[in-house]
């Protein structure tokens, strides 16, 4: 019986390292596409108005964005009006993997700003 739940304890922490490797490379993979003013077929990149993701550090954490085009429900819908409206490009399948990478990098900033937040030793 213990081996059993070594067993499975091991199976819950491998995969947890595995998803926490997969969302890391969605950012890094959605940050490229945030800096690229080719991404979306549009004419400047998100850091064109987000430099560095300034605005953005909360929007992971939001139930509701207004966006200069409008309120939406979803990151997803907000993501769309930005990609549509200011950079003048396609919007993204809500399904997509480009739209899950974007969304991993924006959820992501949260963190890069608890970091610059955290005391100095």
């Amino acid at each position: 019986m213990r081996c059993l739940r070594i067993l499975m304890l091991s199976l819950i922490v491998t995969g947890l390292v595995f998803s926490l490797a997969f969302a890391a490379g969605n950012a890094g993979k959605g940050k490229a596409m945030f800096n690229d003013p080719k991404a979306f077929g549009g004419q400047k990149a998100c850091s064109s108005c987000h430099p560095e993701g300034k605005g953005l550090e909360k929007a992971g954490a939001k139930k509701e964005w207004i966006t200069p085009a409008g309120k939406t429900k979803t990151l997803e819908d907000a993501v769309n009006l930005c990609i549509v409206n200011a950079n003048k490009g396609k919007a993204l399948n809500v399904k997509s993997e480009q739209m899950a990478d974007v969304v991993a990098y924006i959820k992501s900033l949260a963190k890069k700003m608890e970091k610059k937040a955290a005391p100095g030793y």
